[in-house]
Protein backbone atom coordinates (compact mmCIF):
# COMPACT_ATOMS: atom_id res chain seq x y z
CA UNK A 1 0.00 0.00 0.00
CA UNK A 2 1.44 3.10 -1.04
CA UNK A 3 1.71 6.21 1.68
CA UNK A 4 -0.70 9.20 1.11
CA UNK A 5 -0.26 12.69 2.97
CA UNK A 6 -3.33 12.44 4.50
CA UNK A 7 -2.81 14.58 7.74
CA UNK A 8 0.35 16.91 6.35
CA UNK A 9 -1.65 17.58 3.72
CA UNK A 10 -4.80 18.88 6.07
CA UNK A 11 -2.17 20.73 8.19
CA UNK A 12 -0.83 22.40 5.35
CA UNK A 13 -4.09 23.77 4.13
CA UNK A 14 -5.23 24.53 7.53
CA UNK A 15 -2.15 26.34 7.93
CA UNK A 16 -2.69 28.80 4.43
CA UNK A 17 -6.57 29.23 5.53
CA UNK A 18 -5.45 30.24 8.62
CA UNK A 19 -3.03 33.34 7.12
CA UNK A 20 -6.13 34.28 4.75
CA UNK A 21 -8.24 34.62 7.46
CA UNK A 22 -9.27 37.91 7.26
CA UNK A 23 -10.12 37.89 3.63
CA UNK A 24 -13.68 38.31 2.43
CA UNK A 25 -15.93 35.21 1.14
CA UNK A 26 -14.13 32.98 -0.97
CA UNK A 27 -10.73 34.49 -0.82
CA UNK A 28 -11.16 33.21 3.00
CA UNK A 29 -13.12 29.34 2.68
CA UNK A 30 -11.54 27.99 -0.74
CA UNK A 31 -8.17 26.80 -0.89
CA UNK A 32 -6.91 27.75 -4.41
CA UNK A 33 -8.71 31.22 -4.26
CA UNK A 34 -6.64 31.88 -1.05
CA UNK A 35 -3.37 30.37 -1.90
CA UNK A 36 -3.77 33.10 -5.17
CA UNK A 37 -5.01 36.26 -2.83
CA UNK A 38 -2.14 34.98 -0.33
CA UNK A 39 0.81 35.04 -3.29
CA UNK A 40 -1.20 38.37 -4.43
CA UNK A 41 -0.92 39.49 -0.75
CA UNK A 42 2.55 38.92 -0.31
CA UNK A 43 3.71 40.69 -3.97
CA UNK A 44 2.27 44.10 -2.47
CA UNK A 45 3.60 43.40 0.87
CA UNK A 46 7.22 43.33 -0.21
CA UNK A 47 6.53 46.59 -2.46
CA UNK A 48 4.61 48.37 -0.22
CA UNK A 49 7.83 47.83 2.67
CA UNK A 50 10.03 50.13 0.69
CA UNK A 51 7.37 52.86 -0.69
CA UNK A 52 6.89 53.04 3.19
CA UNK A 53 9.81 54.39 3.56
CA UNK A 54 9.77 56.27 0.07
CA UNK A 55 6.43 58.17 1.39
CA UNK A 56 7.68 58.69 5.52
CA UNK A 57 10.67 60.56 3.67
CA UNK A 58 8.36 62.58 1.26
CA UNK A 59 6.52 63.49 4.36
CA UNK A 60 9.19 64.27 6.35
CA UNK A 61 10.60 67.02 3.83
CA UNK A 62 7.20 68.33 3.15
CA UNK A 63 6.87 69.33 6.56
CA UNK A 64 10.48 70.52 7.09
CA UNK A 65 9.69 73.08 4.14
CA UNK A 66 6.70 74.30 6.06
CA UNK A 67 8.80 75.09 8.97
CA UNK A 68 11.33 76.19 6.73
CA UNK A 69 8.87 78.74 5.13
CA UNK A 70 7.90 80.19 8.62
CA UNK A 71 11.63 80.93 9.16
CA UNK A 72 11.79 83.15 5.91
CA UNK A 73 14.19 79.95 4.87
CA UNK A 74 13.80 77.78 1.57
CA UNK A 75 14.01 74.19 2.22
CA UNK A 76 16.98 74.07 -0.39
CA UNK A 77 19.10 76.38 1.47
CA UNK A 78 18.25 75.03 5.04
CA UNK A 79 19.69 71.19 3.94
CA UNK A 80 22.51 73.41 1.79
CA UNK A 81 23.46 75.06 5.30
CA UNK A 82 23.04 71.72 7.65
CA UNK A 83 25.65 70.35 5.32
CA UNK A 84 27.95 73.27 5.32
CA UNK A 85 27.39 73.63 9.04
CA UNK A 86 28.26 70.08 9.68
CA UNK A 87 24.50 69.58 11.80
CA UNK A 88 24.06 65.60 11.49
CA UNK A 89 20.53 65.58 11.87
CA UNK A 90 17.86 63.16 9.66
CA UNK A 91 15.02 64.55 7.95
CA UNK A 92 13.41 63.16 10.21
CA UNK A 93 14.63 64.36 13.39
CA UNK A 94 14.08 67.79 11.79
CA UNK A 95 10.60 67.36 11.26
CA UNK A 96 9.93 65.98 14.62
CA UNK A 97 11.46 68.94 15.58
CA UNK A 98 9.51 71.12 13.70
CA UNK A 99 6.65 69.46 15.06
CA UNK A 100 7.45 69.15 18.95
CA UNK A 101 10.11 71.28 19.94
CA UNK A 102 9.57 74.62 17.37
CA UNK A 103 12.58 76.82 19.70
CA UNK A 104 15.00 73.92 18.95
CA UNK A 105 14.10 73.75 15.22
CA UNK A 106 14.42 78.12 15.57
CA UNK A 107 17.82 77.58 16.96
CA UNK A 108 19.17 75.18 14.21
CA UNK A 109 17.44 77.24 11.38
CA UNK A 110 19.30 80.09 12.99
CA UNK A 111 22.96 78.34 13.31
CA UNK A 112 21.97 77.78 9.68
CA UNK A 113 21.73 81.19 8.40
CA UNK A 114 24.71 82.17 10.25
CA UNK A 115 26.97 79.82 8.38
CA UNK A 116 25.06 80.49 5.27
CA UNK A 117 25.29 84.57 5.67
CA UNK A 118 28.89 83.80 6.65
Amino acid sequence: MRTRKGAARRQANKRILKRASGFVGGRRRLLRTAKETLVRAGVFAFRDRRAKKRQFRRLWIIRISAACTQHDIRYSQFIHGLIKANIQLDRKQLSEMAINDPAGFTAVVEKVKAVLAA
